[in-house]
């Protein structure tokens, strides 16, 4: 049998906690609407954040492989260049819930680089289950911030 590593309990209760930013942006969408340019802002700028951060997780996955392919620290670049792009977009004209739209979509998708990374080599016991729902919540408070 393989023994492999398991999410430490801290990292797993952190992960979660990570979408309390959107959470409270999403919040305040609803209590304090007079402020949604600066919760937009606020939610993007975090979930942009958060989306950069793992393209990082990935690079450093590709190090330590240390036979990783170059597509992968190509793919790992991604994120911060589309957030880069979309801080862009909005500062050329896009709104906010355009930027977040598309933001929340890709971070949605995101997990399918982990699934290919992990037909590579063996994850950390609980990885992708943990990827999946952390994904699939930053995205969808992405997208609801985008929508409400």
């Amino acid at each position: 049998m393989e023994n492999r590593a398991t999410i430490a309990p801290a990292a797993r209760l952190l992960g979660y906690a990570g979408l309390l930013p959107l959470v409270g942006c999403a919040a305040g969408l609803v209590l304090l609407p007079m402020h949604r340019a600066l919760l937009l802002d606020a939610g993007f700028g975090y979930a942009a954040l958060i989306y950069s951060f793992l393209g990082g997780l990935w690079w450093g996955q590709g190090v330590a492989q240390g036979r990783a392919p170059a597509a992968l620290f190509g793919v790992a670049v991604v994120p911060s260049l589309l957030a880069w792009g979309l801080i862009l977009l909005q500062r050329a004209g896009w709104s906010s819930e355009q930027a977040l739209s598309l933001l929340g979509i890709a971070i949605l998708v995101s997990p399918a680089v982990d699934l290919v990374l992990a037909r590579n080599g063996s994850p950390t016991r609980g990885w992708i289950p943990l990827r999946f729902q952390l994904s699939t919540g930053l995205g969808l408070l992405t997208l609801a911030l985008a929508l409400l």
